[in-house]
């Protein structure tokens, strides 16, 4: 294998290790191993395959009955001892797991009794006290008010406290997590370890004029904190802001966490621990838990294993689980893949958090998913102003006499708690008291220092870094983009492109967007800006543009010339995606969360495909710093067209992202040439101001003559906000477009020998360029008319965004519009139709028929 392999792609492989000695968890007597007894051996294999089939789970008795075994187990002792290990409060399912290792593993830990140490047992209770106590003066305080009470699964903050404390016994540091709301607030004050003062300010509302159109509730606002361990080890914590849309922010903890670890090096996956907290309806619901999921073991999401929690209260809203799921579990969707899932009894406290420690430690060792199941109940409705006696009037009458688990827990123990509620009783309502006189919303989490240099708001006017490069920079680079190592056979065709980027590297040829393109990005690797590049097909191109990875045909051997720009160059990655948009770009933003520095890409196969990831571009990129203070430098790559390809082949849908735009939250580019292309990634990277890049890149444009450049193009200092038109004088009608139509325009006005028409680029479309187009538009006085040329429908495209701001420019000269008639649907689905379609649209635009 020839040596250059090794430097195509850099891959962080996790250590094994084996796991730190179990803490609270102490082996008793050990029993006789089932593996030396044939018979014995079968019937424990029956219960570690079916038994979570009838371990006790609901701890109100009325869902999840015991079922029969496929396969039944015969009476005796044996069964009598398996039923205790498979059939109690713990319920494992691990036989489909295809490794024997890891199976054998898991029987391992599971097939051996086990104490709590009375050290352990009392910070379990102080946990559930607080949780309780915590809750119960919300209820008292602010009756009400919604805050989505974790009450019913308050084990959730022992077992918290034990999967971090295992997790830095075996090394980790930092824990990146996501939660929906409930529970939120009781975590972040008990496990994250912020003052509960600080959320009883949010109670409070104060200083509403902080957050005028803007800011979110106080259950989708994330925190940053330190939790000390029973061993005095600290784990920095990060819960992640989020919205109300459940399951949203999975992908985007691990892009987080990916982020991280790469910045850790080597040990970044024993370093940085992600954890996802679900609810049951939701986990079992949505559909981007699935794709999430998907992302575990593929090279570019890989993360070391994420500890997947379900808080399971077997009620979604008011559907019961026979109306949330369609088997027996929530988390059976989580079958697909070959990781455990614990089910656990979430009024076993003792149980749950040996599975917390179980569960640590087989991601530390196996660098795998684990699910954990946390079953219980919901004390009040979906929220405490809903009445879930109207649905659920059994259910409810069982939880109304429910005594808390804080309590259950004490009498188990033979403890008198009383003292130690009262004192922190006495700590919450001291702490609202001072909540009361509060001024200002506390801030409740703290960026890391990697996000200094850079700011969100609106762009400072001397942001405007040089994106040029003069021609022996462009050659140096062409020559490193275009060189394969030694005995690489390239395919005869991508050899025959190499050797045109070659001629376009050293100004013989016309430069396309695919050569501009690697251009930017190698310019940026050798001045040690990283590069991370994913979408479906993206290696290549889905236009065959790219060729950013080069395949020997008798190996396939992959080998990316970008890896090899210099010898201390920047981190390049580029992956191709698993066929999806959500989970994919929500990776994506994550990552850039916390890679500030890095230049991030996700690029849609066509851009048409993007709304499949709407709930991660509407909640996070656009509004993530309006509602959470949030940055992104993300890039999406969205290839737009009209070219007869049809409804879902031709339409980024523009006009969305024209709508979301308000507040210099994002930036809408459609850059008309190569060069512009080039200076635009440039700027992106090179520039301060941290927002969302939204590109509208060529399809049949890609490689157009009236689209290409030349070297001296990617000499000029700046991208260009606007393209006038320097070609014609004293024109009768000015053209304002933006992409593909401009040249189509073009092409047709030379064939036509017209020079009466002026036509004029908008490559920025937000943040609107306003004084460079009033200078385009000034630039030709005499010209009668302002016409504003789209391809799209009337109801599409940039039309309703740009009419009014064209209005205000052109003064007293007629403004006009040509463009599709409205449709339900982007674009036909005939080619034919399409053509007659596009010469109207040329026709009129150039004042033929008007």
């Amino acid at each position: 294998m020839p040596a250059f392999h090794a430097k195509a792609y850099h891959k962080c492989v996790m250590p094994t290790k084996t796991p730190a000695p179990a803490k609270p968890t102490k082996p008793a007597q050990q029993p006789e191993s089932a593996s030396s007894n044939p018979t014995r051996e079968a019937t424990f294999d029956i219960f570690r395959r079916w038994g979570y089939l009838q371990a006790t789970l609901d701890p109100l008795g009325q869902y999840l009955p015991p079922e029969p075994f496929p396969t039944p187990a015969p009476d005796g002792p044996d069964s009598v001892e398996a039923r205790r290990y498979y059939c109690g409060s713990i319920g494992a399912e691990f036989m489909h797991i295809p490794s024997s290792e890891k199976r054998a593993w898991i029987e391992e830990q599971l097939e051996q009794p086990f104490t709590v140490s009375s050290a352990t047992q009392a910070r379990i209770l102080t946990g559930l006290i607080r949780s309780d106590v915590f809750e119960q003066v919300i209820q008292q305080r602010y009756l009400g008010t919604k805050r989505f009470s974790l009450e019913g699964l308050t084990v959730l903050v022992p077992f918290l406290d034990q999967l971090f404390s295992t997790a830095a016994d075996n090394g980790v540091t930092r824990s990146l997590f996501g939660m929906a709301h409930r529970g939120r607030l009781n975590v972040m004050v008990n496990t994250v370890g912020r003052g509960s003062h600080e959320i009883f300010t949010k109670f409070e509302d104060v200083d509403p004029r902080s957050t005028m159109g803007g800011g979110d509730v106080k259950y989708h606002m994330g925190a940053t904190g330190d939790l000390i361990t029973a061993n005095g080890k600290s784990v920095h914590l990060h819960l992640a802001s989020n919205p109300s849309h459940l399951e949203a922010v999975n992908p985007v903890i691990m892009g987080r966490t990916r982020a991280y670890q790469e910045r850790a090096g080597e040990n970044g996956k024993n370093e940085v621990l992600p954890v996802v907290i679900h609810g049951d309806a939701a986990f079992a619901g949505q559909g981007v838990t699935a794709e999430t999921l998907n992302l575990a073991s593929l090279d570019g999401y890989n993360v070391g294993g994420t500890i997947q929690v379900i808080t399971n209260n077997l009620l979604g809203f008011t559907a019961n689980p026979d109306e949330s799921n369609s088997s027996r579990f929530a988390s059976d969707l989580a079958k697909r893949l070959p990781i455990p899932i614990f089910h656990v009894n979430a009024e076993d406290p003792d149980a749950v958090v040996r599975i917390a420690e179980i569960a640590a430690n087989y991601r530390h060792k196996f660098a795998s998913d684990v699910v954990v199941d946390l079953i219980g109940y919901r004390r009040h409705g979906h929220s405490e102003v809903d009445d879930p006696t109207v649905t659920q009037p059994r259910r409810y009458a069982k939880i109304k006499d429910h005594p808390t688990l804080s309590k259950i827990y004490a009498q188990k123990l033979g403890i008198d708690a009383t003292a130690e509620i009262t004192a922190i009783q006495t700590e919450f309502l001291e702490e609202q008291k001072l909540a009361t006189h509060a001024e200002h919303k506390p801030v409740m989490h703290s960026l890391p220092d990697y996000w200094q240099p850079y700011s969100g708001g609106h762009l400072k006017p001397d942001d405007n870094p040089v994106t040029g490069l003069d021609a022996t920079e462009v050659s140096a680079l062409t020559k490193a983009l275009t060189t394969a190592p030694e005995g690489f056979h390239i395919h005869p065709k991508v050899e025959k492109l190499l050797a045109q980027r070659i001629e376009m590297g050293n100004g013989k040829k016309p430069m396309d967007y695919g050569m501009a393109e690697l251009l930017a990005y190698s310019s940026l690797l050798k001045a040690g800006t990283p590069v991370r590049l994913s979408g479906q097909d993206s290696q290549r191109g889905t236009f065959n543009q790219r060729h950013s990875v080069l395949i020997d045909i008798e190996t396939e051997v992959r080998y990316s010339p970008l890896t090899n720009i210099a010898p201390t160059q920047g981190r390049w990655e580029v992956y191709n995606s698993l066929l999806s948009e959500a989970a994919c770009l929500g990776f994506e933003y994550g990552f850039s969360r916390d890679f500030p520095e890095a230049l991030t890409l996700w690029e849609a196969q066509f851009g048409d495909f993007a709304n499949g990831a709407q709930i991660i571009i509407d909640q996070f990129l656009a509004a993530g710093e309006a509602k959470w203070g949030l940055l992104s430098g993300l890039v999406m790559l969205l290839p737009h067209g009209y070219e007869g390809q049809g409804p879902e082949h031709s339409s980024a849908r523009m006009e969305r992202y024209l709508q979301l735009a308000a507040q210099d939250n994002i930036q809408i580019a459609q850059p008309s040439t190569a060069a512009q292309f080039f200076h635009l990634l440039r700027r992106q990277a090179l520039r301060s101001w941290r927002k969302p890049l939204v590109v509208f890149t060529p399809k049949s444009m890609l490689r157009h003559p009236d689209a290409m450049s030349s070297v001296a193009d990617l000499g000029l200092s700046h991208f260009q906000n606007v393209i006038p038109d320097n070609t014609v004088e004293n024109p009768r009608r000015l053209l304002v477009c933006t992409g593909k139509i401009g040249h189509n325009l073009r092409v047709e006005r030379t064939k036509r020998n017209d020079n009466s028409v002026g036509i004029i680029f908008i490559d920025q479309l937000y943040p609107w360029p306003e004084a460079e187009l009033q200078a385009a538009l000034d630039q030709h006085p005499n010209a009668g008319e302002i016409v504003w040329v789209q391809e799209e429908p009337a109801n599409m495209g940039a039309f309703s965004y740009v009419m009014p701001q064209l209005k205000r420019l052109t003064k007293d000269r007629p403004l006009l519009s040509v463009k599709r008639t409205a449709s339900a649907s982007p674009a036909t689905g005939s080619a034919k139709a399409h053509e007659l379609e596009e010469k109207t649209l040329i026709d009129l635009a150039l004042g033929h028929g008007v």
